[in-house]
């Protein structure tokens, strides 16, 4: 990775409290798993959506800085979350908005 595409990527997840990297975009989710992911953030507050198919550079880009193999990915309040498994775990605990409240999970 370079470090110009690592700068962009500490920026991109700094610059929004919820960052959604996904295939697709808000208006036109193209994967399931991206769109489960935006239906649980969405009513928690703006979701900043980061479409990877539209460049190939951010999608690999991602995978590599967080080491975490597959899209979408999760940023809250700057902090990696993880996958839309991960995102769903935390929904049905009750710690998601929690999280994007900025508390810490019970």
């Amino acid at each position: 990775m370079t470090p110009e595409l690592k700068a962009r990527l500490e920026q991109e997840t700094r610059a929004h409290k919820i960052v959604l990297f996904m295939k697709g975009n808000a208006l036109f989710p193209q994967c399931g798993f991206s769109a489960r992911a935006l239906q649980l953030l969405q009513p928690l507050g703006e979701v900043h959506t980061v479409d990877v198919l539209a460049d190939p550079e951010i999608r690999q880009g991602i995978k590599d800085f967080t080491n975490w193999p597959t899209i979408p990915q999760i940023f809250i309040n700057g902090q990696f979350i993880g996958g839309s498994d991960i995102l769903m775990e935390l929904a049905e605990r009750g710690e998601l908005a929690d999280l994007v409240a900025g508390k810490s999970p019970a």
